[in-house]
């Protein structure tokens, strides 16, 4: 076992007695970026119109997995990303609602633990700023899981100009500051900008320290509301009248000339629920323009924001001793807000805080090219995230790889580059074994993943992949079976060619689900 292993242990174990043990040699920096809704093709690395120059330069100095995944929705994701375990593990397969058993309580399990938690415990200064959401109750929040600074949201969304609530049920936005409660009432500043400078603010104050850090930095963009400064919206009004179809076409296209989709791949057909851009009148063509810019806006500004935090490691002298993951907790929306009743509706100037609406399923379409569904489902579109990661002189600059990983992953990796192993057990309480492996091989090249096995549920869409197998069916529907290598947009369903395929992988999933606690949705909704 490695030395920081057993440091780490000893701690876990309680066996130090108040003493504390440093490594004789700084370990790496780790930043986690995560956003937010965000589709597998909106950055210009991945096929998207929207400029992300910093993104697409991590992209272009580090490494891209096209075959990364998701958990399918916000709380399920953020729960495998921090714990590497699946989301019914730890304790969170649905939202923040307990559900009434283990795997649907709705916050973070005590046989769970966070990267924070188990860095903390080998001196790492831990910091989160932005969405939290992974459960209300106390044990669950940021700084009881291992953040020494943290500046959190706990809800799902939120205006990005201020506080006020955005739902008609009597839920409020919740804003934590170390773990107390604080109001955003001053309009002028975006709340994109806001966790951006928490985050910064953060590195500075921890230019002199010996330690390394983790930071865990978590957008709400590109969330509904649809809200961004207005110079911002401008310098995407009237670049998408050519329609969601055409802006479909392209980024494919672009995508084939990047390699981050197979050549042989087709597209996915169009949204069979959405309008036809060329049946739309002239002032109706103006709206759906304008929610898509609102919308790439967003994107822009997260971006910028990524690059100040960049900027910020540089100027503390830790660009060359930092690793940085950015991914996406799911697909693009099918949110359609303007018809929940239990939605807030504001129609004042589109982007603004005076306004709450969504991208809707057209758009979202789009920002899940080449693949199909969203958000929700288990579909490639609603799993499938964007990866990169940047390591300067660890990290090979311009790889992309199709190797297969999932935000279980992301615990381990960070574990490995600590060189810290997973323990047992934790405060006394026994931990669930990791579900995720380390990336840190694959990234570094120094080996390949074998052949994963993964599997997902939410709210009855159910998925698996094996190998290039994907068995895949959404709530009350027969299974689909696809093969990802010649046929990951999911174009030709070959479940009633192979049922004997069909069922072999039907037995890992049900093996699994059980192990894991699923539950019928129609029995728990």
């Amino acid at each position: 076992m490695k030395l920081a292993a057993v440091w780490l242990g000893l701690l876990m174990a309680g066996h130090l007695h108040g003493q504390s043990l440093k490594p004789a040699q700084k370990a790496p920096n780790i930043i986690v970026i995560l956003a937010d809704d965000l589709g597998f093709s909106d950055l210009g690395c991945f096929g998207s119109e929207i400029n992300t120059p910093h993104l697409d330069r991590l992209a272009r100095e580090g490494m891209k997995l096209t075959s990364f995944y998701n958990s399918g929705r916000c709380c399920p994701s953020r729960a495998a990303l921090l714990t590497g375990l699946y989301p019914h593990q730890a304790g969170i397969g649905d939202m923040v609602q307990d559900k009434g058993s283990p795997a649907y309580q709705g916050y973070l399990r005590e046989s769970s633990a966070t990267i924070a938690q188990l860095l903390k415990a080998a001196h790492y200064n831990t910091i989160v700023s932005g969405k939290w959401h992974v459960g209300l109750v106390p044990s669950a929040l940021a700084h009881n899981r291992g953040f020494d600074r943290s500046f959190t949201m706990l809800n799902n969304g939120s205006s990005y100009f201020n506080s006020e609530p955005i739902y008609n049920d009597g839920r409020t936005v919740t804003f934590l500051l170390n773990g107390e409660k604080t109001e955003r009432q001053d309009t002028s500043r975006y709340l994109t900008q806001a966790i951006t400078d928490f985050a910064v603010k953060s590195l500075e104050e921890l230019r002199s320290s010996p330690d390394p850090f983790f930071l865990y930095v978590t957008y709400t963009a590109p969330h509904w509301p649809i809200q961004a400064l207005p110079e911002d919206i401008a310098r995407y009004q009237g670049k998408y009248m050519q329609g969601w179809d055409a802006l479909r076409r392209a980024r494919f296209a672009k995508q084939k000339q990047l390699g981050i989709v197979d050549k042989s791949w087709q597209l996915s057909p169009r949204y069979s629920g959405g309008k036809e851009w060329e049946k739309l009148d002239a002032s109706a063509r103006d709206l759906w323009d304008t929610r898509m810019a609102i919308y790439a806006a967003m994107i822009d500004r997260m971006d910028r924001g990524i690059g100040d935090i960049l900027m910020k490691l540089k100027d503390i002298g830790q660009d060359k001793n930092t690793l940085v993951i950015f991914v996406s907790d799911n697909g693009g929306s099918a949110d359609t807000v303007k018809e929940w009743a239990y939605v807030r509706q504001k129609n004042g100037a589109p982007g603004s805080a005076a306004s709450i609406d969504s991208y809707y399923p057209e758009w979202g379409n789009a920002s899940n090219t080449p693949f199909s569904l969203f958000k929700k489902n288990t579909h490639e579109g609603g799993i499938a995230s964007p990866f990169i990661a940047w390591f300067p002189g660890r990290i090979k600059a311009g790889n992309s790889g199709t190797q297969v990983g999932h935000l279980i992953d992301l615990m381990p990796t960070c574990l490995d580059w600590a060189g810290l192993s997973y323990p047992a057990e934790l405060h006394g309480k026994k931990l669930t074994p990791l579900s995720g492996k380390s990336l840190k091989p694959v990234l570094t090249g120094s080996a390949a993943t074998p052949a994963r096995t993964l599997f997902w549920e939410h709210e009855g869409s159910r998925a698996m992949r094996s190998g290039d197998w994907k068995l895949v069916a959404e709530i009350h529907q027969p299974w689909e079976l696809y093969n990802l290598k010649t046929d990951r947009t999911e174009t030709r369903n070959l479940a009633g060619k192979y049922p004997g395929k069909v069922k072999e992988l039907e037995i890992q999933y049900l093996k699994w689900a059980k192990e894991v606690g699923v539950v019928d949705w129609d029995l728990i909704k």
